[in-house]
């Protein structure tokens, strides 16, 4: 079985309270903006010194992201949750925050910076540069298929109920990093021609890459605050949630 290799599974770690690090914040910098990231660094880490890129959901670095990144610390990885808005930017409510992430997804440049900003404070806090992932939620969901897109040196990403859609004027290249795309079956936010068109565009890439539906699933479905009704488009699902971190990973287990 592979995971013996390099086995971060939950078996393997057990996740404690005591096996959490403490997050610590990083201050770094895109210009003249300043940017506010979390790290924590495992208390048992692997001789690969794997490391996890986090980015958050659309309103920036939430309670959702920082649990990601203590609970991937406590099974060994290195872990940076991104700060992409920058110091006194952030969304005051959904409204700016549907305005902001329209604004990244448009001028993806820009994104791609901000994450890559990230990535370095990553491998600053101890990641090894040649086994990183990256993993978002959401709008950050959208910002790991970014880095997949432009083939940053990652050796894979996950997307977590992300947004699929790209420009059809972007040339589509050869896409390196494995991607590993986990959707809810119900979720009507990302249009099934966006999935299709999405598909599509791996196929051309010649990408390696898995697709998976969550039954009873709808946007957000990881996020506990996302509340439980589906009529809303975006729910939490435990079972999902569940299966879907499972599936990330087995995943892990595999790229590293």
């Amino acid at each position: 079985m592979k995971i013996t290799k390099c086995d971060f599974s939950a078996a393997s770690f057990p996740m404690t309270s005591s096996s959490y690090a403490q997050l610590q914040s990083v201050s770094y910098a895109d210009g003249t903006q300043k940017l506010n990231g979390l790290t924590a660094k495992p208390k048992i880490t692997n001789k690969k010194k794997a490391g996890v890129l986090i980015l958050p959901a659309w309103m920036g670095i939430d309670a959702h992201a920082k649990n990601s990144a203590e609970k991937l610390s406590a099974l060994g990885y290195y872990t940076f949750v991104a700060d992409i808005y920058g110091e006194g930017k952030g969304p005051k409510d959904q409204k700016e925050a549907s305005e902001l992430a329209g604004y990244y997804k448009k001028n993806y440049s820009e994104y791609h910076k901000r994450i890559k900003l990230a990535l370095d404070q990553l491998i600053k806090a101890g990641a090894d540069p040649s086994n990183l992932a990256v993993i978002g939620y959401c709008f950050g969901g959208t910002g790991a298929v970014e880095a997949a897109r432009e083939n940053f040196p990652v050796k894979g990403i996950v997307s977590f109920h992300g947004g699929l859609g790209r420009d059809s004027n972007r040339t589509i290249s050869p896409i390196k990093p494995k991607l590993l795309i986990l959707h809810g079956a119900d979720d009507n936010i990302v249009p099934g021609m966006e999935v299709a068109a999405f598909q599509s565009e791996l196929k051309k890439a010649n990408a390696d890459w898995q697709m998976v539906y969550y039954a009873n699933s709808v946007h957000s479905f990881t996020d506990p605050a996302a509340g439980n009704d589906n009529s809303k488009g975006a729910a939490y699902n435990e079972k999902a949630a569940k299966r879907s971190w499972e599936a990330m990973l087995q995943f892990f287990a595999e790229i590293f």
